[in-house]
């Protein structure tokens, strides 16, 4: 069923990925030179793939087990896309601006948040169902 809990936390954590690719900036140096940009193969890969495994997620409601593997691939490639931010920040000489455009870099980890949110009312609903079998 789609009125359910997770799929809300799942709805959340796609928005928060679409987010990231609408508003997040290119980060740039001191010397106006890019960083990061949404542009990037990398950085657009894993976002396309983040949201693309919500979506597929939400619409396999009735596979639970499904469900909450995709939702842990969804949130190791959030990992990934975070990692990429840190080291890409990390790995320049010099002062760069990301303090200023930092909301970018959070956005992962929120959707990180609402991903083991809904893994863990997917669990709830899959021990309820195994009670209900239980006492037939």
């Amino acid at each position: 069923m789609l009125q359910r809990v997770q799929t809300v936390y799942m709805i959340v954590a796609m928005l928060c990925i679409g987010a990231l690719y609408l508003w997040f900036p290119s980060v740039e140096d001191a010397a106006g030179i890019a960083v990061i940009e949404r542009s990037e193969p990398l950085v657009f890969g894993l976002i396309f793939a983040s949201i693309a495994l919500a979506v597929i997620s939400i619409l396999t409601y009735k596979k639970r087990q499904l469900q909450f593997v995709l939702n842990r691939l969804n949130i190791i490639l959030n990992f990934v896309l975070l990692g990429v931010f840190v080291y890409r920040s990390l790995t320049l000489s010099g002062e760069t601006l990301v303090s200023e455009k930092g909301i970018g870099v959070l956005l992962p980890i929120i959707s990180i948040v609402f991903l083991v949110l809904a893994n863990k009312a997917i669990k709830r609903d899959e021990d309820l169902v195994k009670s209900v079998d239980r006492l037939r």
